[in-house]
């Protein structure tokens, strides 16, 4: 009997094209406008963020988008303390994020839910700033976008994060810091 040599090669592809060489490709991002006016009403500061929007803020969207139905959405902001300075990671989530931590002197009893305007052009905003009032001393790094009211809580969707772009920026008490957030799809 005669051993013969049986290989085999086995290989697979395949492709799949829209048009001619189209692709699309799509990338969240966000934007916070913050200003800080003191108990008499003037404003003392205003500053921004260009936000890191986060891998679990993509995953929810993705899932809500291409997967949800009947879907409400309920989004909270909070405020990144100052009192060092914060990093921030994509693959941070309200359960975990070592670089940061948030700063609850404020009087709101929960973070405050910001109301959207309708999306238009790729891009939806707040309607309104959103309201801290501070009773308390200190200094605010920055802000962050969550499913949960719960303030220091560590449940919910981080959806973005950053610190303002002029560094961490001092508040005192009773004074009122507004912050408006947009995100757009590019």
């Amino acid at each position: 009997m005669q051993n013969a040599d049986h290989n085999a090669k086995v290989s697979d592809s395949s492709g799949a094209g829209i048009g001619s060489g189209m692709l699309e490709d799509m990338h969240p991002s966000g934007h916070y406008i913050a200003q800080f006016h003191n108990a008499e009403g003037e404003l003392v500061w205003e500053d921004e963020i260009l936000n890191l929007v986060t891998t679990v803020g993509k995953n929810f969207f993705l899932d809500t988008l291409l997967a949800g139905s009947a879907y409400t959405a309920s989004w909270f902001m909070g405020l990144v303390d100052g009192g060092s300075t914060p990093t921030y990671n994509a693959a941070d989530t309200m359960a975990s994020h070592a670089g940061w931590t948030e700063n609850t002197a404020y009087s709101n009893s929960t973070r405050p839910a910001p109301s959207w305007s309708s999306a238009a052009a790729g891009s939806k905003a707040t309607s309104a700033a959103v309201v801290f009032n501070i009773n308390s001393a200190g200094t605010i790094a920055g802000a962050f976008l969550n499913t949960v009211s719960t303030k220091a809580g560590t449940t919910g969707t981080l959806y973005s994060e950053g610190n303002f772009s002029g560094g961490n920026q001092p508040v005192s008490n009773g004074g009122t810091l507004s912050i408006s957030y947009s995100s757009s799809l590019t």
